[in-house]
């Protein structure tokens, strides 16, 4: 498994931006009101990424032999793979609250207090969530062995 990319999440930001302007701006065409996130939200995102990094913590104990227990290998391919979709998940979120917060800065009315408050703390913790995906995948990881390394010319399926 490749560990998460700054393009992919790159991707997710921006296609959560769009969404969001576009979103706010379909709704204001409509007649009503613009979306504004829950404030439940971003504590959501918090705590999902506090159980991400909690959850990768004795996989990493495990592999740095910290840990008396083996680590079984398709949790710890479990728990990365959260951590990966996390970190996606996150940049969207944030791409989603940062696309909502352009709609309400560009309109000529100031937006409210309140809305503009929620919508700036679901993109934080949006980014925070990304933050705690790409450390728990971090986590994840193990070290190389020396046997990892293809030995050259010894290989019998290697030609030139």
């Amino acid at each position: 498994m490749r560990r998460t990319g700054a393009g992919i999440l790159l991707i997710a930001a921006a296609l959560g931006v769009a969404a969001g302007f576009l979103l706010d701006h379909a709704l204001t065409a409509g007649g009503r009101a613009t979306f504004t996130p829950s404030v439940t939200l971003p504590i959501f995102l918090v705590l999902l990424g506090a159980i991400v990094v909690a959850l990768a913590l004795p996989i990493r104990r495990a592999t740095r032999g910290t840990l008396a227990t083996p680590v079984n290998p398709f949790w710890a391919l479990r728990i990365a793979m959260l951590a990966k979709a996390s970190s996606i998940v996150g940049a969207a979120v944030a791409g989603l609250a940062g696309g909502l917060a352009l709609f309400l800065v560009t309109r000529p009315v100031a937006p409210s207090i309140g809305s503009l408050g929620a919508v700036i703390a679901t993109a934080v913790c949006g980014a925070a969530l990304v933050a705690a995906g790409l450390y728990a995948e971090y986590l994840c990881t193990i070290r190389k062995d020396d046997d990892d390394e293809p030995s050259g010319g010894d290989d019998p399926g290697f030609s030139t």
